[in-house]
């Protein structure tokens, strides 16, 4: 099971739900093969132009110091290796980056097998949300995220003691 997150534009809040599909946004959190094997190719697909350009110099400036350095192909190709592996770990952190830039709001966390099935979860909360409310059509807030509510009465769970207790 995958965990996305979804995201829309500041201005959804107002705006009736069935007008504004299109405009959501659902980005999963994981790896991504391909932004692990073809970086540059993913970042310019995604429109990442920051990225792609710190990406670029990053590798340009690796590749000075290892070859000022005096570094063999078999390091360099680890190295080339392991910053593409943080693309890959870090593709879908780049792609909220852009959007919070852009001035998107995190609206909902959604945990489903597939993009699809993350898309129905969604608006299956957030209609049971607008029903609940009486406002069938105008989403006027995203559905509430699920807490932990933790009450006085309960221990502190881990390694520290209680407040107040004895040794």
């Amino acid at each position: 099971m995958a965990v996305y997150t979804v995201h829309g534009p500041a201005s959804y809040y107002g705006t009736d739900v069935r007008t504004g599909l299109d405009q959501l946004v659902f980005v999963r959190d994981g790896f991504y093969f391909w932004a692990f094997v073809a970086s540059i190719l993913w970042l310019i697909w995604h429109r990442l132009w920051l990225a792609l350009f710190g990406y670029i110099a990053l590798m340009i400036v690796a590749e000075i110091a290892m070859s000022a350095a005096g570094v063999g192909s078999g390091a360099r190709f680890f190295v080339m290796g392991v910053v593409a592996l943080l693309v890959g770990l870090e593709a879908g952190s780049l792609r909220r980056w852009k959007l919070s830039r852009r001035k998107w709001r995190q609206l909902d966390i959604v945990v489903a097998d597939s993009e699809e099935a993350a898309e129905r979860r969604f608006f299956e909360r957030w209609n049971a949300k607008t029903a609940r409310d009486g406002n069938r059509g105008n989403a006027s807030s995203p559905p509430p995220l699920p807490r932990a509510s933790l009450t006085q009465s309960e221990s502190v769970i881990g390694l520290f003691p209680e407040p107040g207790a004895s040794r």
